[in-house]
């Protein structure tokens, strides 16, 4: 790999082991939401998480890391990011949202969805189509001779917009070999800063967004965040490869949002 800025620029060959582990964790996550009913146990969610990854030959990312319990992450309504498998069952018009990765031949594929579990409110509904066309918009804007900051405007711009809370505390990232990679990507900024993209730059997006206030807390596990105002939240994330053209998808699937 070349670097620019201390961020990684992956080469041909690369770009083909990112893409393979991305269409695996994209498959594993549109077969989760298809999946995911009222009643079933968010551990029951990730020990066939577990099960899929290890069908396809993978590891989890998240599972050890900083001594994370969990295959992936499972929040809940007012639960943001980082929520863990346990004893919690769905219920009818909950806000699910999977957090998931794997890592194949070394390369990691990183992607979030939010499934609504039944119908849910008018008002969940606009949130999770904010927060997905927020993610669009600053993918848009991940191509060659842009801003990072560019990303970070349009992802901004699109939930201001709908008068939601973006969270502020936790970003998007570089991803390849590593988990995190540089650079972080926060989901608000200014136009035109930040460093200069380059073909070849792999970055997980994803926008988490607020049904009410910005402002998030943890509870005692020491990993869920919970929004402080106990309204729902929303998460979305893909895995993109910067190009001299349109940005490629590399999560892309089938990204289903309904049950």
């Amino acid at each position: 790999m070349l670097y620019s800025r201390g961020i990684p620029i992956k080469t041909d060959e690369d770009i083909d082991g990112m893409r393979k582990s991305c269409a695996i964790v994209a498959d594993i996550r549109d077969e989760l939401a298809k999946l995911v009913a009222p009643g079933m146990t968010t551990g029951e969610i990730d020990h066939m998480a577990g099960e899929m990854i290890q069908q396809r030959g993978c590891k989890s990312p998240f599972l050890g890391y900083r001594n994370f319990p969990g295959n992936i992450c499972i929040s809940v309504n007012d639960e943001v990011v980082h929520g863990i498998g346990g004893s919690r069952k769905l219920a009818y018009g909950d806000l699910l949202k999977l957090d998931l990765g794997v890592i194949h031949d070394g390369w990691i594929g990183d992607t979030a969805i939010t499934v609504p579990i039944g119908l849910v409110s008018r008002e969940c509904e606009r949130l999770m189509a904010a927060t997905k066309q927020s993610l669009m918009d600053g993918i848009k804007q991940a191509r060659a001779g842009n801003r990072l900051g560019d990303i970070s405007a349009a992802i901004e711009a699109c939930i201001l917009a709908e008068r939601f809370g973006i969270v502020r505390e936790f970003v998007g990232h570089g991803v390849g070999r590593k988990l995190h990679e540089e650079p972080q990507i926060p989901n608000y900024g200014t136009a035109g800063t930040g460093p200069k993209l380059k073909a070849g730059m792999t970055l997980a997006i994803e926008p988490m967004v607020n049904m009410g206030q910005q402002e998030v807390r943890y509870l005692d596990d020491g990993w869920t965040v919970v929004t402080a105002d106990g309204k729902p939240s929303s998460h979305f994330e893909h895995t993109i490869l910067v190009t001299e053209g349109e940005p490629e998808i590399l999560t892309c699937g089938k990204m289903a949002t309904s049950k």
